[in-house]
């Protein structure tokens, strides 16, 4: 068990789409869902997150929601994710937003 030939078919493939996702750029949740092929399933992508993250070894701190804001709902894993995305070069706007026209790689593909 774990690998992830064993994964139901949009989970395999969100997690190979969140491997993909290179230092540096940011993916929006719908994005995840979208490539993956249901593009209703956002929420699905943010459970897959939560739920396999340290398992596959997921960026998971690459994933915004659809305003760029960080959207996890603890403070402190917010504080850890900014961090994370500062380190690898994105820059946030004083309202404390990333701009996903200069740092969205789907956009920049």
């Amino acid at each position: 068990m774990g690998n992830e030939g064993e994964l139901q078919p949009f989970t395999a493939e969100v997690i190979r789409v969140l491997k993909e996702i290179p230092s540096g750029y940011v993916v929006t949740y719908g994005q995840i869902a979208r490539i993956a092929g249901s593009p209703r399933a956002a929420r699905q992508v943010v459970r897959i997150l939560h739920s396999m993250s340290r398992k596959y070894k997921l960026p998971w701190h690459r994933v915004v929601n659809a305003k760029g804001e960080i959207a996890v709902p603890d403070e402190e894993s917010r504080e850890v994710q900014r961090m994370l995305l500062e380190q690898e070069g994105i820059l946030f706007t004083e309202d404390g937003r990333v701009d996903l026209k200069q740092f969205d790689k789907k956009k920049q593909t």
